[in-house]
């Protein structure tokens, strides 16, 4: 069996960063991770690259071909990429070992995980060749600044969980880069009727119904859990990395060495 993590979320939201430090987290540590470029518009990396992308499709040779902008060009390559899994990806997958642990540097572009179903196949094919998926989702933490831009989020969050059907780990990536921690800490486990309470505050009294359905919905799929990233911190990275090891039983396959010893005899 192999493992993947599906990094995803919003442009900017430090996704290729994550998979630098993850990778140099693991290096150091002396475990062995493989990172997969997904993005055929990335050109500099921080880390290996284990498979890429752009060996099958570049961003640049699609918008000079066909004219096509930078967001119709990438849904172009992405969805070439969903015509090729069982050529190119299972080509590629078969260098890997049954026990690899690979990471998918995603693109950005939210409808990829929102609505439009490439990257649901793409994870549904690596589970045909027996990989156990994890969604690492990555939301700026200086995005979260008061409650709508929190229920924003969070809905985004919620879109991807219900698009792809995947254990999901929710990350508030640059807290390093937070000035005012307090703020920001103040919306990792918060209270459903203080949510809505704020809410409620800040919109017009003809949203208080739908308001209150957003928190009910928010509350029932637990989306109102964010771990926070400092990547300053290897406790920070070793502890999402362990969170996301448990969803995908990372480990749980392994040998385990028994010593058989004799009971001593009694004089």
């Amino acid at each position: 069996m192999g493992y993947a993590q599906l990094v995803i979320g919003p442009a900017g939201s430090g996704k290729s960063t994550y998979c630098s430090s993850l990778y140099q987290h693991c290096e150091t540590t002396r475990r062995t991770i493989h990172i997969v470029n997904l993005d055929p518009a990335a050109e500099n990396f921080d880390y290996p690259v284990a498979m890429d992308i752009r060996e099958l499709i570049s961003l640049d040779d699609v918008m000079e071909e066909l004219g096509l902008g930078p967001n119709g060009g990438l849904m172009y390559c992405m969805e070439h990429l969903e015509e090729n899994l069982d050529e190119w990806l299972t080509e590629e997958l078969e260098n890997y070992l049954d026990d690899d642990y690979l990471v998918f540097d995603c693109p950005g572009q939210i409808e990829l995980f929102s609505h439009v179903p490439v990257l649901k196949n793409f994870v549904e094919h690596l589970r045909r060749k027996n990989f156990n998926v994890c969604v690492v989702y990555l939301l700026d933490s200086q995005f979260i600044t008061d409650v709508t831009k929190f229920i924003s989020g969070c809905m985004a969050s919620l879109s991807a969980m219900v698009q792809l059907e995947l254990p999901h780990v929710n990350i508030l990536s640059k807290m390093d880069l937070v000035t005012n921690k307090k703020e920001v800490e103040n919306y990792l486990n918060p209270e459903p009727h203080l949510l809505l309470a704020e809410l409620n505050q800040r919109m017009a009294p003809q949203f208080q119904k739908l308001n209150k359905s957003l928190i009910e919905v928010v509350d029932q799929y637990s989306m109102v859990s964010f771990i926070p990233l400092d990547l300053r911190k290897e406790s920070s990275i070793q502890y999402i990395l362990s969170q996301i090891d448990n969803c995908i039983q990372y480990g749980e396959d392994a040998d385990v060495n028994v010593k058989d010893f004799d009971p001593e005899e009694d004089d």
